[in-house]
Order: structure tokens, then C-alpha cells, then sequence
């Protein structure tokens, strides 16, 4: 009974593992089959084969298991005590051992909703100040929770949530929004968060310091080891790391020497050169190596790292998560840019718009690869084919996307070259014929010409093949412009959606609403604008808003529209005018003047918002 209770357990395991990607094998087993019981006891199922089953049949079960098997117990400043020899003692002597400029890099394993992560940017900005913080510290968090990650990429957290913290950190580092409050913007984009499985994914190196705090606890002294040679590789030498209160490396000497016993901080004991290792003629087996070796992925970072192909990886938030050293220096790209949106860099609309194909990428889910795309280096032209290619994981999970530019310069200007020589070739072609031509007149030279004939003819046969496969990429070509003409009909659909949806807007607004451009020439003149004064939005548009013949004093308005043009104030400006609207009825007509800016910045008209508060009283015609 007992070996078949183990068998339905492992079956469960395993199809855990394969249908969602977590691997549970290496915890402590006892603690796990009570968290499986107690989700068991939460459906009302008894018996873990019956248990898999309603798993098959009920997928959003997952969630509650998840939820269950992995907890998520973390809080600001968790353990102060600890946090302040971190504060007096650690981060000192990380900044000794670095100079002024060198970057500082943390990881927070098992980072669950994000409080740990948070609580070190906090203490880093207080030591380093907001400005060296940006340049300098990235902050990886990683969790295997999805709905974790989640949670902690929002930075969004109840007053309850913020316990750990003083008034004083709570007002510099939060933003209150109604009865939350949200982690401080610039700060946050030197934190990046990401799915990492202690178990199965390669280690993130050359760290400072490590962060695990009541982790490892969850695992089985197996499990716990492998995890231990991973931060080992992860940490530079002089790194630390930094444990919760229920954890001890008593076994772990010859990797990791205790700092503060008490406070659960250690250092990483460097190993010994290459040379000075004993030899051993045992070779490990590759999954043996990839699974345990720190050097593999450290092996792997370098392959990619040193590819004569310029290759970048964005993640599935749309961060940019890996550049090699052929991309950063073809494009200008460097080391603090990597955690950065996509969409703040330059590299995602040149050499070519790279946001639109990976829409498309991740919506098709295959690759997509755009030739000949030409970018102007320091020196001369170069081409490029671009790939774009989801990394998909099972089940059918997109875990980022990569971007590889191959040099094709040389195949192009190859092709030029052949297209110059087929124009030699068809000038030649026309030489000849005038000479056969000239040759057919003299029956004595007959001879002659018929054998160099038979000489032209071939290579006239050559030209045609040549030609024929002209003809076949010309069609490609066709090809090719029908999918972009299908695409920029899309767009424009897109486009027409959005106008529409502009123009809902402007017509369920209450006031009437007025664009003018630099020149004050009528942009829009939205529907209530046509009620108030009884001119079409066809007749309004590009006149100028100043010569019209309204029952508005529109020159009273010169004035505020000019200070918005200017720029000359920072809110907008609400006059008070009396009018008559197209009823012949006297109003007041307040009118709000606010600068139209554009995504620079830059001023490019002035939106004039009229709202009718009537008096009442009608004038005679």
C-alpha cells in the first residue's frame, strides 16, 4: 500500500513538472505532501491519483495548488537587526572592493511579492543617493510564482504591507494613491524581475550580493547543495550572501565562510586556480553537467556573448534582458541599458521598427525575418537580415524573444554587382546582333561568324538562365510587397478604429471642444462647438479661430491662446466671457486654454474647452 501511495506520488510530481515546468522533487518531502494534502482537503478529493486527475480536468486548480505549495512570506526589512549589519558592514566593503564607476549587482532569489527587493534598493539609495543608484545598481529578483512576479512588477502595496518601514522611508520611496501606495518610479526600473527555477535555470553572475531568505529551508540537503554550487558560481569573489533566520551552512566550509553567524550573512570562499586542482580522468556526463556545473552556463554566457552574429533577447515584459558584444558595439548599445523597456531604446525603431514584428512574432508564434535593412555606421553602409524568433517553452509558453542581425553587406553588394553585369551583358547581347547582322552581308566571312555565333549563343543561354532567376525573385519580391500592402491595409483599419474611437470622445463631452494649431487655425470642432454656435465642423476647420463670426468675443481670447503658445503657464487658463450662443441666448461661456503637446514635448497648438453656464436671458434678433 505504502509503494503504491509512493507511486501516485511521484506520478503527481512528474505531471506537475511536465505540464507546468515546476519541479517539486527536490523539496523536503514531508512539508510538501502536507501542502498537497491541505489543497487535496481544499477540493475534497482523497488520493493523489484522483488529485492528478482533476487536475487534467481542471487546470485552474493550478493557481490554488501554486498558491499552497509555494509560500510567499516576505515583508519590508524582514529581521532589521540583520538588515542594519548589512547596512554598517556589508555594503562598505562591497564599495571598498570596487571603484567609483563599477556597477553593483544584486540578486534576491525567492523574491515572492517583491518586499526584499524593494528593501534593498531602499537601503542602496540611502548609501549611494538616488543619482549613483541609477548609474550603478541592478537589482535582479526572481521567483518561480508567476502570480508573485506579478504582483511585485506592480509595486503597489497596502499601508498594512508597509510595516517594516519608517515614516520618514515611507514618504521618500512610496507614492500614496488612494488608500496604496506605489514604489517611486525611477528607483524601480533599476529592479528587474523574472521566472528563475532554483533547480533548473543557469545561475545570474557576477554578484555582489546574494539574497535568499528562508528559501533553501524548502529543500532537501540534495537539492540544497546544488542550489549552494549555483550561488557559489553566481557570486564574485569578496560576494556575500545573505540568508534567512531558519538557515545554516554548517556543511558548506569549503564554499561559503560565515561573516555573521547571527545575522545569517556569509562570504564566498574563492576556489583554487585551475592549476592548483587535482587532476582527474572521470568525465562528467553533459546532463550531469549542465545540470550541476557552474562553468557550463558561465560557458554558455561566453558562446553567446562572443557570436560573430549581433544577437539581443527582449523577455516576455518586454524588457531588454541579453546583448552580446557584436550588438552593443554595432549599435551603440551598453551594459545599463540591459533591464531597460524595449521601447525606451533606440535599437527598437533602428536600423528598423522592431516593436511591430515582435507583436506579430508573439501573435504567430514563428520567426519572422526582414532582409536587406541598411544602417549607416561611423564608417560606411552596412546590411542587415533580421531574424525575429519567440523563445517558446512547453507548454507553448513565449519566455522572450530574440533578435540576431546577420551582416549580409558582402552578399549585396555581390548581387549589385551582378545586376551591373547583366546590363553589360545585355549591351553585349545588342553589339552582337548589329555584328551578325554586318556579318550576314559578307557570304565570305560566313564561316567565321556562324562559329562565333555558336559562342554567343551560349553564353546567351547562360544570360537567359540568370534571367529566369531574376524573374523568380522579382515574383518573391511581389510576394513579399502583397504581405506588407496586406499589413499597411491593417494599419490603416487600425487607424480608422482610432479616429472613430477620437471622435466618440469628442462628442460625448460635454463642452465644446476647439483645436488650434501654431497658427490658431481650427483643427477640430467637435459636435457640442457646433450646438453652441451654429457653425458646421466642415465650415470650422482651418479657418482661422480669431476671424470668426460667432457670438463669442473670440479676440478676447488672443491672449490666453498666445501664453499658451509661448509656454508662459504651467496650468491651463480659464476665462470667463459672455456670449451668445446660436439661439440668440446670453451666456456665460467659460473657456479653459491648455497647451496641445506633443511626445517631445514641444508645444503644437491649444485645446480650448467652452462650457455654457447660461444667464438666462435672450436677446432679440
Amino acid at each position: 500500500m505504502e509503494d503504491q501511495t509512493n507511486l501516485e506520488i511521484e506520478a503527481l510530481l512528474d505531471y506537475i513538472k511536465r505540464s507546468r515546468g515546476f519541479d517539486f522533487t527536490g523539496y523536503k518531502r514531508p512539508s510538501l505532501l502536507r501542502r498537497i494534502n491541505r489543497a487535496m482537503q481544499n477540493v475534497g478529493i482523497e488520493g493523489y491519483s484522483n488529485y492528478l486527475d482533476y487536475l487534467e480536468v481542471h487546470p485552474e486548480e493550478f493557481v490554488q495548488l501554486f498558491n499552497t505549495l509555494l509560500i510567499n512570506v516576505t515583508c519590508f526589512f524582514r529581521d532589521r537587526p540583520a538588515w542594519d549589519f548589512i547596512r554598517s558592514e556589508i555594503i562598505p566593503k562591497i564599495l571598498e572592493q570596487k571603484s567609483s564607476k563599477e556597477p553593483i549587482r544584486v540578486w534576491t532569489a525567492g523574491c515572492a511579492s517583491g518586499q526584499e527587493a524593494y528593501t534593498v534598493a531602499i537601503l542602496l539609495t540611502e548609501i549611494l543617493g538616488v543619482k549613483l543608484f541609477r548609474d550603478r545598481v541592478k537589482i535582479y529578483a526572481t521567483d518561480v510564482d508567476e502570480e508573485a512576479l506579478n504582483q511585485a512588477r506592480q509595486a503597489v502595496y497596502a499601508e498594512r504591507e508597509l510595516s517594516g518601514l519608517t515614516p520618514e522611508q515611507i514618504g521618500e520611496f512610496f507614492e500614496k494613491s488612494d488608500s496604496h501606495y506605489t514604489f517611486r518610479k525611477d528607483l524601480r526600473q533599476s529592479v528587474i524581475f523574472g521566472r528563475h527555477d532554483l533547480i533548473q535555470d543557469a545561475p545570474i553572475s557576477r554578484i555582489d550580493l546574494l539574497t535568499c531568505r528562508n528559501t533553501l529551508m524548502y529543500f532537501n540537503a540534495e537539492t540544497q547543495a546544488k542550489i549552494l554550487s549555483r550561488f557559489h558560481f553566481s557570486l564574485k569573489d569578496g560576494g556575500f550572501l545573505f540568508l534567512g533566520k531558519a538557515e545554516m551552512l554548517l556543511s558548506h566550509a569549503s564554499t561559503f565562510t560565515p561573516v555573521q553567524l547571527r545575522c545569517r550573512v556569509f562570504s564566498k570562499v574563492p576556489r583554487a586556480p585551475l592549476r592548483d586542482r587535482p587532476l582527474t580522468t572521470s568525465r562528467i556526463p553533459l546532463d550531469d553537467m549542465m545540470s550541476f556545473s557552474p562553468s557550463f552556463a558561465r560557458l554558455r554566457e561566453l558562446v553567446f556573448e562572443t557570436a560573430p552574429v549581433a544577437r539581443l533577447v527582449i523577455d516576455g515584459s518586454g524588457f531588454l534582458a541579453l546583448v552580446n558584444e557584436r550588438a552593443r558595439s554595432l549599435f551603440g548599445i551598453s551594459q545599463r541599458d540591459v533591464g531597460r523597456p524595449l521601447q525606451d531604446l533606440e535599437i527598437s525603431y533602428r536600423p528598423v521598427e522592431l516593436r511591430s514584428c515582435i507583436e506579430q512574432v508573439c501573435v504567430d508564434r514563428r520567426s519572422l525575418t526582414l532582409c536587406n535593412v541598411e544602417w549607416q555606421t561611423m564608417r560606411e553602409s552596412i546590411y542587415l537580415d533580421v531574424q525575429i524568433t519567440p523563445l517558446i517553452d512547453l507548454p507553448d509558453t513565449i519566455l522572450g524573444i530574440s533578435v540576431s542581425f546577420t551582416d549580409v553587406t558582402r552578399y549585396k553588394r555581390l548581387q549589385e554587382e551582378l545586376e551591373h553585369s547583366n546590363q553589360e551583358l545585355e549591351m553585349a547581347y545588342e553589339e552582337l546582333q548589329s555584328t551578325n547582322e554586318e556579318l550576314e552581308t559578307t557570304n565570305e566571312e560566313l564561316q567565321l561568324s556562324n562559329e562565333e555565333l555558336e559562342t554567343t549563343n551560349e553564353e546567351l543561354q547562360s544570360t537567359n538562365e540568370e534571367l529566369e532567376t531574376m524573374n523568380e525573385e522579382l515574383q518573391s519580391t511581389n510576394e513579399e510587397l502583397q504581405t506588407v500592402n496586406a499589413e499597411l491595409q491593417r494599419r490603416s483599419e487600425e487607424l480608422n478604429q482610432s479616429n472613430s474611437f477620437l471622435e466618440w470622445i469628442l462628442r460625448s463631452l460635454k463642452g465644446g471642444v476647439v483645436v488650434v494649431d501654431r497658427d490658431i487655425r481650427i483643427q477640430i470642432w467637435n459636435h457640442k462647438a457646433e450646438d453652441l454656435w451654429g457653425i458646421r465642423s466642415e465650415e470650422a476647420i482651418d479657418q482661422n479661430f480669431l476671424n470668426l463670426d460667432i457670438g463669442l468675443p473670440v479676440e478676447q481670447l488672443r491672449q490666453p491662446i498666445r501664453e499658451c503658445l509661448l509656454g508662459l503657464s504651467e496650468t491651463a487658463i480659464e476665462v470667463m466671457l459672455a456670449a451668445i450662443n446660436r439661439r440668440g441666448r446670453s451666456i456665460d461661456c467659460y473657456v479653459t486654454s491648455t497647451p496641445l503637446m506633443s511626445s517631445e514635448g514641444s508645444i503644437q497648438g491649444v485645446i480650448l474647452l467652452m462650457e455654457e453656464r447660461s444667464t438666462g436671458t435672450p436677446t432679440s434678433s
